[in-house]
């Protein structure tokens, strides 16, 4: 019996509007101790379809990621549509894009809380975050060189001429579709030595909660300054010489999703772009592979597309 009835509301969002499921597909439920409830309600929400659905119970991973076990990667590419509310996320994993490519629609929920299920991100209308995001893309994709500022210190160059977009809308109807819930980015890899100037991450989860100063040179990240500093440099480290790359440009488009220190969340937020650092082989062109991918916040961004702004201290001008 679910004791959260609340967190039903973003399971039927998630499971009938953002996936669509259908009553003859196969549905897997991939996730891991610390997120047995909302498994659960997502498993009751997929089954109350008709459709047969499994939930497949790991270990909490180490890192975000990290692969998933054999039998795990095995079941991903059977399904038809896999959930995955896990601690760690395995949206940057062969096993990932493995299911991808053999037509599983995937919906990453790395961090998901009972909270974004009941009235955050998972609430939103999907439609409204469709729409605002396409037009996003579409500017993107016409674009050259971009410049991002902010307040805290932020002025970093990158160009993103030929590279194509993911849309993370949140509606995954087709085969192969996959994305984030909550969802709501425009997003996508910069060439991999572009990015120059000095990044300053506000927020990124549990490793950055006070601004850490990034100098940038040639598209890797190198000194950096802060007090999370140490931390954010040591995790990179660990990774691989890879890490240090700027993998991702991406814009919040989700009215619904809050700042709450889960990047899963925070990175949706309206007004907000954010910058990862590492892996960027699941972004069209993106050729850097790395153990990781981080995703660091910047709040209150100025954003220039070929010097044209389009966004003003957080504020969408499209």
């Amino acid at each position: 019996m679910l004791e959260n009835l609340s967190i039903m509301k973003g399971a039927w969002t998630a499971v009938n509007v953002c996936m669509a499921v259908k009553p003859d597909e196969v549905v897997l439920v991939v996730t891991d101790s610390r997120k047995l409830r909302i498994a659960e309600a997502l498993a009751y929400a997929s089954a109350m379809t008709g459709a047969q659905t499994t939930v497949s119970i790991m270990k909490p991973a180490e890192s975000h990621g990290e692969e998933p076990p054999k039998t795990v990667r095995a079941a991903m590419k059977a399904a038809d549509v896999v959930f995955i509310p896990t601690s760690s996320s395995l949206s940057h994993t062969d096993a990932r894009r493995e299911a991808s490519k053999m037509g599983t629609r995937i919906a990453s929920m790395p961090g998901i809380t009972e909270d974004m299920m009941s009235i955050g991100g998972l609430t939103a209308d999907y439609q409204k975050i469709a729409a605002l995001t396409k037009k996003l893309v579409e500017m993107l994709e016409k674009t050259r060189m971009v410049e991002v500022t902010t307040p805290s210190g932020t002025n970093l160059t990158m160009i993103i001429e030929g590279r194509k977009s993911i849309l993370d809308i949140g509606l995954y109807h087709k085969p192969g579709d996959w994305g984030n819930l909550p969802a709501g980015e425009a997003c996508l890899a910069p060439i991999e030595d572009s990015a120059q100037g000095v990044l300053v991450i506000d927020h990124m989860g549990e490793i950055v909660k006070s601004p850490v100063r990034i100098s940038v040179e040639n598209g890797r990240a190198k000194d950096f300054v802060g007090a999370d500093a140490f931390r954010l440099k040591g995790i990179l480290e660990k990774a691989d010489v890879n890490a240090f790359n700027i993998a991702e440009l991406g814009i919040g488009t989700n009215d619904k999703a809050r700042l709450t220190g889960n990047v899963l969340e925070d990175e949706k937020v309206l007004g907000t772009v954010h910058i990862a650092l590492g892996d960027n082989t699941s972004f069209p062109g993106g050729r850097n592979k790395s153990k990781i991918h981080l995703d660091g916040i910047l709040l209150n961004p100025t954003l220039k597309i070929d010097g044209k702004i389009i966004m003003e201290n957080g504020t969408l001008k499209v």
